[in-house]
């Protein structure tokens, strides 16, 4: 059998987090059978379409690498390639309308007569009588005749007790009170997700559906129209909820969820990102925690998805992505920071600018600490003594003893006529001797007062990269403030 899965967006918004974890998920179970990714655009709430969301799905979706074999194309999502289509839910409203006709003629289905006044005449008394609001309790004994414009509502033919077996929760079941006769196509002529999901995934010859585990109460109402249309269901995976780092709720904007639109502009990279959503539920039952996409491809399965929700936690995203930046050739990087050099840097030369990213690559947590952690490279920085006045150790001085201990290193720097990151450290482990201070306070002092940055790469390096000259220079300008 060839493993086919798909991702269904809706194009309703920005694309968070547990979206793309799904499609992560449904990627990774098909490339690792070799079976085919579809990507289908569920768009029949037309009430909140986004313009532009399904671009925008898409290019995430690119980025991460999460390449689908069928579906809109990237460049033109009007345009589609597979042989399954249409990919867009919109333009399959005829194939929708067929299903809804041959159910209405096997009296699995009836015109919804009802107006909203009176449903809500049922739902008072259903809540008078301390009893669940059931629509089939009300079901017209002679509807009318169906045509575009009604809603039409689908005929539960057995009112029974479900189980079934979930890839991820395992055994589950659900009793009658789940059952009820809901609607598939809307007023608008357009198809409910209900029932709309169930048909193109049977069309497609989808053989896995991975969605969130809000899904699971709804599951008995689609085993009831597989089996009342007789097709038999795919496999059911319903994945945990990513949960606020609290651990005590759904993870939600309020709780700093961003887009992941966000986070690549932040200066997440692709590969972090990828490794850290396939981790927020599952785990290979190994120590390790650093993934490329082939690794997850290849140790991925459903069975090692946890049950319950995975905690959100964005410092661990951050560590990820440090760890990612390290492991990338200098070109690489190089070409991924583009746009997020600072302004000061904007007109440099590209070798120099290399330089300056080499040495700043391993302290690099996000792509956009760049300017921050470089701007004293190309421009003259700004004195910040609130740097040294914030620092535990430097604050215990007094300015006689900073201006002396500068003075000295000063002196001592400039004795040196081969001004390399070897004759730098050499000469910064001389002046520990001389002053019988701690690298912490003197090597901290020296930084702080050449770059005046929080942090920086390593002292030496940083010294022979900026040069001589304007390291001095920097020292003599603090020293006569």
């Amino acid at each position: 059998m060839t493993i086919r899965t798909r991702f269904a967006p809706s194009p309703t918004g920005y694309i968070h987090l547990g979206n793309v974890r799904t499609a992560l998920y449904t990627y990774l179970v098909a490339r690792a059978r070799q079976g085919n990714f579809i990507l289908r655009i569920e768009d029949t709430d037309q009430a909140r379409f986004v313009e532009g969301a399904e671009e925008m799905i898409l290019e995430t979706l690119n980025w991460l690498g999460l390449n689908w074999d069928e579906g809109p194309t990237l460049n033109n999502p009007k345009e589609e390639s597979g042989n399954f289509g249409p990919y867009h839910q919109t333009d399959r409203r005829d194939i929708y309308i067929k299903w809804a006709k041959k159910m209405i003629s096997e009296g699995l289905a009836y015109a919804d007569p009802y107006t909203p006044e009176e449903v809500q005449v049922f739902r008072d008394k259903a809540r008078a009588e301390k009893r669940a609001f059931l629509y089939r309790d009300h079901r017209p004994e002679n509807p009318p005749e169906w045509q575009l414009g009604m809603p039409l509502r689908f005929k539960v033919p057995e009112i029974k007790r479900y189980s079934w077996k979930d890839a991820v929760m395992g055994e589950l079941s659900a009793g009658p009170e789940a059952l009820d006769d809901f609607i598939l196509i809307k007023a608008d002529g357009l198809p409910t997700y209900n029932f709309a999901h169930i048909i193109d995934d049977f069309e497609m010859q989808v053989t896995h559906v991975i969605r969130g585990s809000e899904y699971i109460a709804s599951t008995p109402k689609y085993l009831s129209l597989y089996e009342a249309l007789k097709i038999t269901p795919p496999i059911l995976a319903h994945v945990p909820h990513i949960m606020a780092p609290s651990g005590n709720k759904k993870l939600g904007k309020r709780d700093g969820a961003k887009s992941v639109t966000e986070y690549r502009s932040e200066g997440i990279l692709p590969e972090a990102m990828l490794n850290f959503l396939a981790q927020l539920g599952w785990n290979d039952g190994t120590e390790q925690e650093i993934f490329s996409k082939a690794e997850l491809i290849e140790k991925f399965s459903l069975d090692r998805v946890q049950k319950s929700g995975a905690r959100f936690d964005e410092q661990r995203l951050i560590w990820l992505n440090g760890q990612w930046i390290r492991s990338l050739s200098l070109d690489d990087l190089y070409s991924r920071c583009q746009s997020f050099w600072g302004e000061e840097a904007k007109n440099a030369d590209e070798s120099y600018k290399k330089r300056v990213l080499e040495l700043a690559q391993d302290r690099l947590k996000t792509l956009q600490d760049l300017p921050k952690l470089t701007s004293y490279f190309f421009v003259e920085p700004e004195i910040d003594t609130e740097l040294i006045d914030g620092n535990k150790q430097l604050r215990k001085l007094t300015d006689d003893e900073r201006r002396e201990l500068l003075s000295i290193a000063r002196q001592e720097f400039e004795k040196i006529t081969d001004w390399t990151p070897e004759t730098i450290q050499n000469c910064l482990n001389e002046l520990l001797e001389t002053t019988g201070q701690k690298p912490g306070i003197l090597f901290s002092l020296v930084r702080i007062v050449t770059t005046w940055a929080p942090f920086s790469p390593q002292l030496n390096d940083t010294l022979a990269l900026i040069g001589k000259e304007k390291t001095l220079q920097r020292i003599d300008n603090y020293l006569q403030k």
